[in-house]
């Protein structure tokens, strides 16, 4: 069983960075590609980013190509994404999620974190 922790949101301006971490415990996590989501209010959760095992591939939805950057250290059990150029509309509740495949299908995933939230103020 694995257990994931997110931290790092927070309310920041339009135009400001921002860096989510996702701490893993209780499962071998060098075994999983790893994958960050994100849900705002009234509207279906929704995938931001991705990345293998071996962290030799990258996957990102189009919103957030070029400005986000997702990244993992096996030896420290993390994942991190750094988020540049924030705009309003990547306001939303940040979850990472873990799963043996490396997939952008959120039903795939097995485990969750509790998420954390980031808003963007214009």
């Amino acid at each position: 069983q694995v257990q994931l922790v997110e931290s790092g949101g927070g309310l920041v301006q339009a135009g400001d960075s921002l860096r989510l971490s996702c701490a893993a415990s209780g499962g071998i996590f060098s075994n999983y590609a790893m994958g960050w989501f994100r849900q705002a209010p009234g509207k279906e959760r929704e995938f931001v980013a991705a990345i293998m095992v071996r962290a030799g591939r990258t996957s990102y939805a189009d919103s957030v190509k070029g400005r986000f950057t997702i990244s993992r250290d096996n030896a420290k059990n993390t994942v991190d994404l750094q988020m540049n150029s924030l705009k309003p509309e990547d306001t939303a509740v940040y979850y990472c999620a873990a799963d043996i495949d490396f997939t952008s299908n959120a039903r795939r995933y097995d485990y969750w974190g509790q998420g954390t939230q980031v808003t963007v103020s214009s």
